[in-house]
């Protein structure tokens, strides 16, 4: 439980009211009760939040007339995602591990981190300082990991996967795992073997059931601070930039290079061997079959720059009546020809 003063302190904001109150939780608006704090992002939110039974809301900009406690920050949404941390803390683990845990006699696990129920860490494995195991995972044999890396229950990471630091890998993903790589050999698919690794930056995220693919040679890279949503494919040698967001169930081919804070909307799909441009944004179900520059917003399929894809949509919705009026000037033409006959 905190002071609005002290909620205010650690956003950096301003308390409008009493700054005494004491908050207890955080809650949307429809199921805020007594002592709880909600926010408000704009004027709809802020008459749902003065009608609610929040006793504070958390504020950005001209806020109206209200009997509420106001905490004023400089962007609302921001602050909302900091004050859920503050509120609802994730869950800590003590260090150690777990009598059921396999642990490779080389592998090198630091005494502050937590090693859980059925994990199994291979040969040379090194796992950094407060990482986190929560249960059946499988860590390779040369995997490292840095500090405060937290892998959910069922990762798997193939040899030699090399994860940064701060880093979540949610349930049911799996890095490293081989590229799909084949040559035609006399009517039959040969395998190409699959020796590369993974490398995933610090500050990644990585939600639950993606597959990264390990580089048929050297590496495929997750950059820094880039987020992964849930359902996504990543192929062998596909590099992505720092900051950049990938929405569920896109699918990138293989050596693909993307640059930064790149935003990839759902069910996007990339051929492979492109070079996607820094600052590109491609619209949900869009087949990228060509490079992207920088700064460019993309759709459709194949997608194209947005302006040009924007046209040739109002055209499809056009043709119909193009084609109705196309046939009714070729039955006048029709006639006059008989016409004139």
């Amino acid at each position: 439980m905190m002071t609005a003063a002290e909620v205010a302190a650690h956003l950096g904001g301003q308390v409008v009211g009493d700054g005494a109150i004491r908050l207890k939780g955080f809650a949307p608006t429809e199921t805020a009760r007594s002592g709880d704090l909600t926010f408000a992002e704009n004027e709809e939110y802020f008459e749902r939040a003065s009608k609610s039974q929040a006793s504070a809301i958390l504020v950005d900009g001209v806020a109206g007339k209200t009997d509420k406690v106001l905490i004023r920050v400089p962007k609302a949404r921001i602050a909302f995602a900091k004050m859920l941390g503050l509120f609802f803390p994730e869950q800590e683990f003590s260090p150690g591990i777990h009598p059921s845990a396999i642990i490779a006699t080389t592998a090198r696990i630091h005494p502050t981190a937590y090693v859980g129920p059925f994990c199994a860490v291979g040969d040379r494995a090194e796992i950094g300082p407060k990482c986190v195991l929560l249960g059946s995972n499988h860590i390779g044999a040369e995997c490292t990991m840095g500090q405060s890396t937290k892998l959910f229950q069922n990762v798997v990471l193939y040899p030699q996967t090399r994860v940064g630091s701060r880093v979540a890998i949610h349930s049911g993903t799996v890095v490293g795992s081989d590229g799909f790589g084949y040559v035609l050999d006399q009517g039959a698919h040969r395998k190409i073997p699959q020796i590369g690794n993974v490398i995933i930056h610090d500050d990644v995220e990585i939600g639950a059931n993606v597959t990264i693919d390990r580089g048929a040679l050297g590496s495929t890279v997750i950059g820094k601070g880039s987020k992964i949503d849930n359902l996504v494919q990543i192929g062998h040698n596909v590099v992505v930039g720092e900051h950049s967001i990938i929405i569920s169930q896109v699918g990138i081919a293989g050596s693909t290079r993307m640059g930064s804070n790149v935003t990839l909307a759902g069910q996007v799909g990339i051929a492979g061997h492109l070079k996607i441009g820094n600052n590109v944004t491609v619209a949900a179900q869009s087949g990228v079959m060509n490079n992207i520059p920088d700064g460019e917003k993309w759709l459709g399929a194949p997608a194209q720059p947005d302006r040009q894809m924007k046209r040739i949509f109002i055209g499809l919705q056009r043709l119909p009546e193009l084609l109705q009026r196309v046939s009714a000037l070729e039955k006048r033409l029709k006639d006059l020809s008989g016409n004139a006959g």
